[in-house]
């Protein structure tokens, strides 16, 4: 769905009377439609201009002066480059300092408060970390997330997702759990089974996450080299249920559907996790998953929290120059707009590889053709204040997750699901949308009134009363929140090169794993920071 401008957003069409059933006497249905008050709709989080900022910049070096001289700089306060600020220190590399875009750390893993509510305004949840992820499962157990009883890892329950986990809207009431329902022996059934057999067969050939953790062999670079979508329809998998489902999980990891990755990507979201199981099976049951009313940003202060006033936000780095002994920075403070000189022994960037190309004077070899081939996804985020619950729809009960069969969106989440209150009452929704690379500008230039109408008409069949419970709206646009691991990129040569640089500037984004997750930013930035 483009954002091209809506009917007007004060005012519900007829549809929206209709569909409303009980909510059709607060309408005033019969007395005709009345006229609702605009929402306060607006945009909040990243600032395109500060990036816009490096992408416009003409400027040499600053002016000869004082010169901050520090024993590491980090350019980033994303995942990756806070775990690599946190790596740096806990090896002895005294004077680390992290110096970050915005005016809050975590990149989209940042959080935000509307009505006194927490909520995110981008990644939301992180799953239980898993064998090869060793170094995210020792910073979970140092935070009290983890621990070890008798031998076994258990994880604090107060900080799991709560029970419901997942729902689905289809056919016109919601179900448990996000994979559409299959009847006993329904050609979808099978198909299920076919998948989840699939799956298998690909987690024997070696499957990890991080994806590094695996081995790369002439299988897995047949799967980089081909689209999921081809390499579901040479496997006969056709079913609609079963493709718009994996369409549906590859748009939530990776912002991109099963024509826009690889079969390696789409069979790793599985194989490298929980595998895949058909309605039925003894296995079916979700992973764990850690998740808090601001998302992520739960994580990410406690990452940041160490480093205290050596993390540095509204700075813009112009320019990186690597001399023989050291490295040289041109930033601009965003708030005073002076340009300061920075110079450290060793700099780490934590930026995606199209802003790298543009900071460096000398790029290290490979670096602009990594850069090239990657394209990013942009996102959008809807943060809905609701002023009271919304009705009850047939089915399912309420959920952490709630997403519509057929949706361009991803669904939303509920804020105060994992709250313990006994009596309901405001909540914040959060809505997602992974949109294709050739909107993005249209992003940019969309008013905040025109994305939240995208938003509640996202959820128009779910929830017909909504535009009646909404208080206010802040959303935010990431322009370029993702890498999409299209073919050819997980095994590519220059994007490789470029994880295993060495000299004194070095490189820690998810980008060189081709995408946005967790596990992925921060053993890299752990990693980047222990071979330095």
């Amino acid at each position: 769905m483009p954002l091209t401008p809506l009917r007007r957003f004060s005012r519900p069409n007829r549809r929206q009377a209709l569909l409303a059933g009980p909510a059709a006497a607060l309408l005033g249905a019969c007395r005709g439609e009345p006229e609702l008050p605009p929402i306060d709709a607006r945009w909040v989080g990243a600032t395109p201009v500060r990036g816009h900022r490096l992408r416009d910049a003409t400027a040499g070096w600053p002016a000869a002066g004082d010169e901050k001289r520090v024993g590491a700089v980090v350019v980033g306060a994303g995942i990756a480059g806070l775990a690599a600020a946190r790596a740096l220190m806990r090896r002895g590399v005294d004077d680390v300092h992290v110096l970050e875009l915005e005016d809050a750390p975590g990149g989209n893993s940042r959080g935000h408060r509307l009505g006194g509510i927490a909520c995110p305004l981008g990644a939301h949840y992180l799953p239980l970390p898993g064998p090869q992820a060793r170094e995210v499962s020792q910073w979970l157990h140092e935070i009290g997330l983890l621990k070890t009883e008798f031998g076994r890892t258990v994880a604090d329950q107060r900080h799991l997702c709560h029970s419901p986990q997942e729902r689905l809207f289809f056919e016109g009431e919601w179900v448990e759990g996000l994979l559409p329902p299959a009847a006993p022996g329904s050609a979808t059934l099978t198909q299920y089974r076919r998948f989840a057999k699939a799956v298998e067969d690909a987690q024997r050939i070696g499957f990890a996450l991080p994806s590094t953790r695996a081995p790369w062999t002439p299988a897995h670079a047949a799967l980089d080299a081909v689209t999921f979508d081809a390499w579901l329809s040479a496997q006969g998998l056709s079913d609609a249920p079963l493709r718009w489902y994996l369409d549906y999980c590859c748009r939530d990891d990776y912002g991109a559907d099963s024509r826009g990755v690889s079969a390696w990507a789409g069979l790793h979201y599985f194989a490298s996790r929980h595998g895949f199981h058909a309605p039925g099976d003894e296995s079916d049951a979700r992973e764990g998953v850690f998740t808090w009313p601001e998302g992520n940003a739960w994580l990410v202060q406690r990452l940041a929290a160490p480093l205290g006033e050596r993390l540095h936000s509204a700075r813009t780095v112009l320019r990186v120059e690597e001399a023989r002994d050291h490295v040289a920075l041109a930033v601009h403070d965003e708030r005073s707009g002076s340009v300061e000189r920075w110079r450290a022994p060793l700099v780490v960037l934590a930026v995606p590889l199209f802003v790298a190309t543009r900071l460096l004077r000398t790029p290290p070899p490979g670096l602009s053709e990594a850069a090239a081939a990657l394209a990013h996804t942009p996102w959008l985020v809807a943060n809905v204040l609701l002023e009271r619950p919304l009705l009850p729809r047939p089915g399912a009960a309420p959920a952490w997750d709630n997403v519509a069969y057929g949706s361009t969106w991803l669904g939303y989440v509920d804020a105060n699901h994992q709250s313990l209150a006994t009596t309901p009452g405001p909540t914040v929704l959060s809505f997602y949308r992974a949109m294709p690379p050739a909107e993005r500008m249209a992003l940019l230039q969309a008013s905040a009134d025109t994305a939240a109408a995208h938003a509640i008409d996202s959820a128009r069949d779910m929830h017909p009363e909504l535009r009646l419970r909404v208080k206010r709206i802040d959303l935010a646009r990431w322009g370029h929140a993702m890498a999409i691991p299209a073919p050819g990129v997980r095994g590519h040569a220059a994007i490789a090169a470029v994880r295993n640089a060495r000299g004194r500037v070095r490189f820690a984004h998810s980008d060189l794993c081709g995408s946005s997750v967790f596990e992925e930013a921060f053993t890299l930035g752990h990693t980047v920071a222990e071979r330095a």
